[in-house]
């Protein structure tokens, strides 16, 4: 059974930073990717990047030079830095885990960035 908790989620007023974490536990295929999603209230769910267990990231152009994935291999973890935060980056953020055609999710966090 593999589970996935998100922690580090806020309120922080525009141009602040947060950091996520994801702690996955289960058994788990070496070879995997990890990520953040988010959905906002009324969007749908869309990527907010990925880093495979070989260090490759991939991210959102929205995010790009603001955020910063990571990972822990020997932890299971995937943390998502994120900076000069602006409002429209509010929404519940989903840990990801991707691995032999099965996908994971966490609980979500909520990010709420004020004006």
């Amino acid at each position: 059974q593999v589970q996935l908790v998100e922690s580090g989620g806020g309120l922080v007023q525009a141009g602040g930073s947060l950091r996520l974490s994801c702690a996955a536990s289960g058994s788990i295929f070496s070879i995997n990717v990890m990520g953040w999603y988010r959905q906002a209230p009324g969007k749908q769910r869309e990527l907010v990047a990925v880093i495979t267990s070989g260090g490759s990231t991939n991210y959102a152009d929205s995010v790009k030079g603001r955020f910063t994935i990571s990972r822990d291999n020997t932890k299971k973890a995937v943390y998502l830095q994120m900076n000069s935060l602006k409002p429209e980056d509010t929404a519940v953020y989903y840990c990801n885990l991707s691995f032999l055609q099965r996908v994971f999710w966490g609980q979500g966090t909520q990010v709420t960035v004020s004006s």
